[in-house]
């Protein structure tokens, strides 16, 4: 990843991610990802213009910003980056205008490639089963703590940020009676997702027989009110670092060959779904997708997926 430095904050940057977490609501995830797009633009355009510091936001025209879109794709970035750097870029300089920092915005006629959409890494069903009993293989209650949360972010679609972190899961999101699980999305939204029974039953093993031992090896007294629903080792809240670990560590005892990542369960669980039969519009309510379109990409890899077993089964084929 590249690293850019920036000597300060910028006043009219930090009041752009305020908005965009207290009126916008999104995730502290999405405005750091934000913060670090136009960090790289202050620091780019610094570069290209030879403007000193503090930025002169009302100086800045759209031939600046062309030679930042330029100097991006000269970088060589993926497509996906470029669109999410430019629209970053426009979002910022469309509320530059709307506080009358500025008298318009020069960004709206800023363009990017159209990102391809690739079709995402998914595991068979024989995979996600062989995942899932290496992690039999760990020892007390970290073993059942693995088992139930890999459980559990493959049977309901979860995003790594749903399940740990700040956002994560806590014992109370889980209803072990009615089998499902609340989770908080993008934009702080709130979704139900139902459970299969062995998942329920391996989140109830978890609470009842780990999750007491790991947070007994808490020290800190401070720590001690720890509500998450996953814990490490120490009895700590898991982070999105140690549900990397975890991952890696039993795809490696798998034999999964595939990149896996925490979204690639994700991305199984629909794929699974629709192979199964379940319409589009169920499985956009269970991921929390705000727009049926982003649910669209997983019609294109069954489709997919269905031609493949096509070729290799039709004798003519």
């Amino acid at each position: 990843m590249d690293r850019y430095e920036v000597n300060t904050s910028d006043h009219q940057v930090e009041a752009f991610l305020n908005h965009l977490s207290a009126e916008r609501g999104l995730s502290p995830h999405t405005v750091a990802a934000y913060r670090g797009d136009l960090e790289q633009m202050i620091a780019v355009l610094r570069r290209l213009t030879r403007t000193a510091w503090p930025v002169q936001w009302d100086r800045l025209n759209r031939d600046a910003l062309e030679r930042y879109s330029l100097a991006l794709q000269k970088r060589g970035y993926a497509s996906s980056t470029l669109a999410r750097r430019t629209a970053a870029a426009r979002s910022f300089f469309r509320f530059l205008a709307e506080e009358g920092v500025i008298p318009r915005s020069p960004a709206e006629s800023l363009q990017a490639r159209r990102p391809q959409r690739t079709l995402p890494d998914v595991l068979s069903v024989a995979e996600v089963v062989a995942l899932l009993r290496a992690t039999d293989a760990t020892p007390g209650p970290e073993g059942l703590r693995d088992r139930a949360m890999l459980e559990i972010t493959y049977a309901a679609g979860l995003r790594v940020s749903e399940v740990v972190g700040p956002q994560g899961l806590d014992p109370a999101s889980v209803n072990t009676e009615t089998g499902w699980v609340r989770c908080i999305g993008k934009g702080s939204k709130e979704r139900l997702v139902p459970l299969y029974p062995g998942v329920v039953e391996c989140v109830r093993r978890y609470v009842t027989e780990a999750r007491p031992l790991l947070r007994a090896r808490v020290r800190d007294r401070l720590a001690r009110g720890i509500t998450a629903l996953f814990l490490n080792s120490r009895g700590h809240p898991l982070t999105r670092q140690g549900f990397w670990l975890v991952l890696r560590r039993h795809a490696g005892q798998a034999g999964i060959r595939t990149r896996l990542t925490p979204h690639v369960l994700r991305h199984t669980f629909a794929t699974h779904l629709l192979q199964g039969g379940a319409s589009l519009r169920h499985v956009q309510e269970m991921l929390g997708h705000a727009n049926i379109t982003t649910t669209q990409i997983y019609t294109h890899l069954t489709d997919a997926q269905v031609r493949q077993v096509y070729e290799k089964a039709h004798p003519r084929a």
